[in-house]
């Protein structure tokens, strides 16, 4: 599904406004308030399952979950409780990656359900001790605890698309191999999308931009490396819609963070004078912190 197709770390909040979190003793999972720390940060791996019908393509597409500690979320086989239908979600690292740690997303409205290969459900508990935060694989019969299963999906870094194998000719023309130092465009960030590479930094008209992807709530992990490309456009309408294009996201809103107090503001009219490098935050249409926007 397009939430994860181009995901490379998330962040999964549950029905309790907390988070998917990898505990210290690098086994359990549980629930955590602290979306900022690295524990409640996944890495996003990949799978695509051969068609059944046998002709070649793919069918769903599946992904494993990487926590902190290099360990996947694992659909357990072991009873959180004896006697009760829910089973444990673990960090493991087994030596053949198989269907436990494999999820198929499927998407309800703006969050989704995570499913295991059986048809089990990524479930959040509530409630009393010891099912207070606790995080199980269940199917939900119970109507009060159907939203249980349901996780918004926060996206933290993307994949962009890599540089072309050979370099454009403006860049060869650029970079004589006698030439003692590397070019400019040598020089960038390697998170820039392979059309940024056939414009040379000098030119009027381009510019850095570096952006980072911000929560529900618009909070901005700093200890995560942002991403940057060269822009060439003039307008905010232009710059929101490279952003869509780089991201994969439709419904972001370009924001500006003040350096005095940290809150973020949405950019309106236009872009800073001089092709001066922009930082910026992206927030999600549909957040809460969007909300608060004037």
């Amino acid at each position: 599904m397009e939430l994860f197709q181009r995901a490379k770390a998330v962040r999964l909040k549950s029905h309790h406004d907390k988070y998917l979190f990898a505990d210290d003793d690098e086994l359990r999972v549980t629930q955590d308030r602290d979306g900022a720390s690295p524990n409640a940060r996944w890495a996003v791996e990949h799978v695509p399952v051969p068609s059944v019908d046998g002709g070649g393509g793919e069918g769903h597409r599946v992904f494993r979950l990487r926590s902190r500690y290099g360990k996947y979320l694992t659909a357990s086989n072991e009873p959180f409780l004896l006697g009760m239908t829910g089973r444990k979600v673990l960090q493991t690292k087994p030596e053949r990656l198989d269907s436990a740690v494999e999820w198929e997303p499927e998407r309800e409205g703006f969050q989704v359900r995570l499913k295991t290969r059986y048809g089990h459900y990524l479930r959040a508990n509530g409630g009393l001790p010891p099912w207070r935060n606790s995080v199980t694989h269940d199917v939900p019969h119970r109507t009060a605890t159907q939203d249980w299963v349901l996780w918004d999906v926060e996206i933290l870094e993307i994949n962009l698309p890599s540089p072309a194998s050979s370099p454009s000719p403006a860049v060869v023309a650029a970079a004589p191999s006698s030439s003692p130092n590397p070019p400019p465009q040598a020089k960038l960030s390697k998170l820039e999308s392979s059309d940024s590479f056939a414009t040379p930094l000098h030119k009027v008209d381009s510019r850095v931009i570096y952006y980072h992807i911000a929560d529900d709530k618009g909070r901005v992990d700093d200890g995560i490396e942002g991403h940057s490309f060269i822009f060439n456009g003039t307008s905010l309408e232009e710059l929101t819609h490279k952003l869509e294009e780089e991201t994969g996201l439709s419904d972001i809103i370009v924001c500006s963070k003040s350096p005095l107090n940290g809150k973020l503001h949405p950019l309106r009219l236009q872009l800073p004078p001089n092709n001066a490098a922009m930082h910026i935050v992206l927030v999600r249409e549909n957040s809460k912190v969007a909300k608060t926007f004037p």
